[in-house]
Parts: C-alpha cells; sequence; structure tokens
C-alpha cells in the first residue's frame, strides 16, 4: 500500500472559509549538537503546485535541492535562523518558534493564516496559526517549507564543516551520530555546539573537573 502523500486540502478549506494568504511553516534542526535551528515560511501558488512535494524526510538529498529550487521558481518563500546562542539561552522549543516567527515576517505580505508543523503553535505567532500534526506528510505547503528549509541548513552545515573539520558535519548535519559524538570527546567542543544539550554539557564539565 503506498503511503499518503501530502496534498492542498487544509490550504483550499482555509480558503473556503475566507483566508487568502496561506503560507505553510516547518523548521530543521532541532535534535542536532550543533549548528542553528532553520525555519522555512512558503506561499504556494495554487495555480501553479510544483509536481513530487512531499515530506522532506522521504527525499533523496539531491530530489530535495531539485525541489527547494522549484518551489523558490514559483512560490513566496522566507528563510529564518535561531542561533546557537539563542538555542542554549530561550531553550529549543522557544528558538525554533522564534526561526519560525522570524520566517513568517520575513515574508513581503503578511499571511491570514499561518499552517505550523507541530503541535503547538508559537506565543509570538504575528497571524491566526493552525498546528498541523505530521504536517509535512499532510500539507503541501508544510511540505514546501520543510524542504527548503532542510536544504539550507544542510548547506550551512557543510559550509562549517569546512572551518571545523573533524564532526562529519557535511554528513551528519551536526545530529549526535556516534562517528559525531566520538569526535566531540577527540577533539572537544566547537564554538557552534549548543552547551544546553547534554552530551555537549557533559564534555564541559568533565573538561572542567
Amino acid at each position: 500500500m503506498t503511503a499518503p502523500r501530502p496534498d492542498f486540502s487544509l490550504e483550499s478549506d482555509a480558503r473556503a472559509q475566507g483566508a487568502r494568504v496561506i503560507v505553510g511553516v516547518d523548521e530543521v534542526g532541532r535534535g542536532p549538537l550543533a549548528g542553528p535551528v532553520t525555519a522555512a515560511a512558503v506561499r504556494l501558488n495554487p495555480l501553479c503546485l510544483p509536481p513530487g512535494l512531499n515530506d522532506s524526510k522521504k527525499l533523496t538529498a539531491s530530489r530535495r535541492v531539485a525541489l527547494a529550487a522549484d518551489i523558490r521558481a514559483v512560490a513566496e518563500v522566507s528563510l529564518a535562523h535561531a542561533s546557537v546562542e539563542e538555542i542554549d539561552r530561550l531553550n529549543i522549543l522557544r528558538a525554533t518558534h522564534l526561526a519560525m516567527c522570524r520566517a513568517i515576517a520575513g515574508l513581503s505580505t503578511p499571511p491570514d493564516l499561518a499552517l505550523i508543523d507541530g503541535n503547538r503553535l508559537p506565543r509570538d505567532l504575528p497571524c491566526r496559526g493552525l498546528a498541523v500534526v505530521r504536517g509535512d506528510a499532510r500539507s503541501l505547503s508544510i511540505a514546501a517549507a520543510s524542504i527548503v528549509a532542510k536544504v539550507a541548513r544542510d548547506a550551512i552545515m557543510a559550509a562549517l564543516a569546512q572551518q571545523f573539520p573533524g564532526y562529519g558535519w557535511a554528513a551528519n548535519a551536526g545530529y549526535p551520530t556516534k562517528a559525531h559524538l566520538q569526535a566531540l570527546r577527540d577533539i572537544g567542543v566547537s564554538p557552534h555546539h549548543r552547551r544546553s544539550f547534554r552530551p555537549v554539557h557533559n564534555i564541559l564539565c568533565k573538561e572542567n573537573l
């Protein structure tokens, strides 16, 4: 049985209820030990939907890159980030919501409705919002946002990997793989590691003994 793909039904329902500017919002990077959390807000044109949109986790890296370019060609896209310092100061959930609000604020037209991936809405959301659990598998707008955010953050981590070799960020995007954890123990903590995350925090505590 083929897994269901995201569609435009949530967006169509919202339009039927009077919303005209509808955006999908998703984030990438809540789980890594290093690097920013990245959010994207995407306003798709219902008359020009890029074919092949799907949950970014179900696509190959090369397909994501190609689709991100297709999305940018026909949709309004805004990207935003919350830094490692903000993650450590606010906590990862609040930093994620901050990045989402920044992405929405970066759009040229304020939305009537933001479809937000997840089960919580940011407290400072600048418009009406609808939390959509597993939204990237249900809504084409959220799926598009997940693709754009993933491609952008992977590029950031690949660039950081050139400056800080040894952690494998170009391959693991900062996630706590076995090799990344071993590199943390061998090399130590970089300026781009999240000090509030337990594996990094524990290493820093040992260094200070």
